[in-house]
């Protein structure tokens, strides 16, 4: 694909920003390939984002970000430009349940996602074979009562190590610690395996089949310090009727999960989201 340079920006909403921000790019005969806008009445508040061919701009991200800046200051913008040719690097946490990791996987080798997956972090061995046959790092750290503490200063220390832009949790059977959920704030992405805000917590698939529900869903959000509650990516539901096992539902959801799962993750990676308070703004 070609190179592009994505401006992503949110600021209060007044007259002008549009304006503002399409004269600069052709100012500098900059070619926008893709452009989302989105106002927010109730919150007051501007969402934007541009997708600018690189090769069109006179200059690279460091001096593009000093040529903005003073627009960015008059607009009180929150704002970042990133470059489609540097992929973010992503860890993967999971458990024992594979769909969501498997799919994950395949999609990475099919190039599908734009990013460079540097490891595999688990507390059980049960997928190492699936993660060393993608030639990928695969770190077993076991989690018990007992060492919690040491372990997820391990894991912290493999964010670290590995230098990761972007954390997904898929289907990761542990509650990351505060201080790691605040650390990597907007960086931590989550599968749920219901629709969010119903069923948090945990097996939502046995509390959905007691209140005999005809939809059940997934939820992909980043994940914050509060259990299933932080902004939510991307959601998804699939039909079940009375008919349906607790098994059944399991079975049925799992597509629903990856899916979900890799949809929120190419939003993200393709800096389509916008967090606002608890809520995001997604330019899917």
């Amino acid at each position: 694909m070609e190179r592009t340079f994505r401006l992503v920006v949110s600021c209060p909403d007044r007259v002008g920003i549009v304006a503002k921000v399409s004269n600069f790019l052709a100012t500098y005969n900059g070619w926008i390939t893709e452009a989302s806008h989105h106002a927010d009445p109730q919150a007051g508040w501007f969402f934007m984002r541009n997708e600018i061919k690189a090769s069109s701009m006179p200059f690279e991200l460091d001096n593009f970000r000093i040529a903005f800046e003073p627009i960015a200051n008059e607009f009180g913008m929150k704002w970042h430009v990133e470059d489609s040719n540097k992929p973010k690097k992503v860890i993967l946490l999971a458990s024992k349940e594979s769909h969501c990791l498997a799919d994950l996987l395949h999609r990475y080798t099919d190039k599908e996602l734009n990013a460079e997956i540097v490891a595999v972090v688990s507390n059980h061995t049960d997928l190492k074979r699936m993660v060393d046959w993608h030639n990928i790092p695969f770190h077993h750290v076991p989690v018990n009562k007992e060492n919690k503490a040491e372990a997820f200063a391990e894991i912290g220390r493999l964010f670290g190590q590995y230098e990761v832009d972007v954390i997904v949790l898929a289907r990761y059977m542990q509650i990351l610690p505060a201080d790691l959920c605040e650390q990597y704030s907007g960086q931590i992405l989550n599968i749920h395996h219901s629709f969010l805000p119903s069923f948090a917590g945990a097996r939502p698939y046995h509390q959905a089949y007691n209140r005999g529900v005809k939809l059940i869903g997934a939820t992909c959000h980043y994940v914050t310090q509060d259990l299933d509650e932080g902004p939510i990516i991307d959601q998804d539901v699939i039909r079940v009727g009375h008919n349906h096992t607790i098994e059944d539902m399991v079975r049925l959801g799992r597509d629903v999960e990856k899916n979900v799962l890799a949809r929120g993750l190419r939003y993200h990676l393709e800096d389509r989201v916008i967090v606002c308070e608890n809520k995001t703004v997604v330019f899917s």
